[in-house]
């Protein structure tokens, strides 16, 4: 896997402007996957593991001073759920493998023939002659690029089968969960399991970043997104097991990959208690939390507990994977 810059990258991204999340790949002109016939292959799937979370009511949100106000992180509501069971780690590249070994299934980024990847992991020739988006031009459009050939052409996720699986949309994310016969855990759900039982801290284990000087998450170090000291020991993906778990068992619920979410994305949460919620009927977004890798507090501090993102349904890049839940 080449991840060493060969030519200049862009130059450093101004404050409070940007996220580290691809855009939209657009209008998928083929028909969506949606929820696949796969009978035969949910017979056949390997069970997952899940937690058996004990629900009850929790303080959702957050009014952090790094959010950024079109988030929609507050206002802080009371949230009450009901138990349910969530996946200790996001979905990894051996078992999605195993989910296409059995079912032949092609993800958006197959039948499209391309996805984002971050412009600092590819060959300088590659990186040439690959577009990218105006308005994030640290990412390149790559063809060939998908969940098993990660930075494309001459890439393969074969040397990292246990981290998590990439360039998935939330429609991948979706016949994958139709398969194991799982589902995606609704925001609500997310935020109470990534927060481990603590209430209102910044982080899964707490409000300082690195307690004791040692690393917690993977994210950029240095000065994006020019330079990543990966001081973290990771300059892309990690395992889905690295770092502590938190007080619930759950890895990586900061940095690594954002996680898809059930949700359509909305920001207008009230005041009001809640049970349950799973968020609007429609919309042209879906909720991810967790943040990324690729996430740095100079321009996009999303990988605090509280913090959210969104993107369209058929999204991929790099940095985009899941974790699977199921009612208790």
């Amino acid at each position: 896997m080449s991840q060493a810059a060969t030519d200049p990258l862009p130059p450093r991204v101004p404050t409070g402007t940007a996220s580290c999340c691809a855009p939209a790949r657009g209008p998928v002109q083929q028909r969506s996957p949606g929820l696949l016939p796969l009978d035969r292959a949910r017979e056949q799937a390997p069970p997952v593991e899940l937690l058996t979370l004990p629900g009850g009511t929790f303080r959702m949100g957050g009014t952090d001073r790094d959010a950024v106000p079109s988030d929609g992180e507050g206002p802080v509501r009371e949230v009450t759920l009901a138990p349910f069971r969530i996946a200790a780690t996001t979905v990894s590249v051996a078992a999605y493998a195993a989910f296409v070994s059995d079912t032949g299934y092609r993800t958006e980024a197959e039948r499209l023939g391309w996805s984002y990847v971050f412009a600092g992991f590819l060959p300088g020739a590659l990186r040439k002659i690959s577009p990218r988006p105006e308005r994030a031009p640290w990412w390149c459009a790559v063809t060939g690029a998908y969940w098993n050939a990660p930075e494309g052409p001459g890439s393969s996720a074969d040397d990292r089968p246990d981290h998590p699986a990439v360039h998935l949309s939330h429609n991948d994310a979706l016949a994958y969960c139709a398969w194991a016969g799982v589902r995606l855990p609704t925001e609500a759900e997310w935020e109470y399991a990534a927060r481990g039982g603590l209430d209102q801290k910044r982080f899964p284990w707490g409000d300082e970043l690195e307690p004791g000087g040692l690393p917690r998450l993977n994210i950029w170090r240095g000065t994006f997104p020019v330079r990543n000291t990966a001081a973290d020991g990771f300059r892309s993906t990690a395992p889905v097991t690295a770092f502590e778990p938190n007080g619930f068992g759950l890895y990586n619920t900061s940095g690594n990959v954002w996680e898809w979410c059930s949700d359509w994305w909305h920001t207008a949460h009230g005041t009001v208690s809640r049970s349950a919620p799973t968020g609007p009927r429609t919309g042209s977004a879906k909720v991810m939390r967790g943040g990324s890798h690729l996430c740095h507090d100079s321009y996009c501090n999303r990988y605090r507990v509280a913090a959210r993102t969104s993107n369209a349904p058929d999204a991929g890049a790099g940095n985009i994977g899941f974790r699977v839940a199921a009612d208790a």
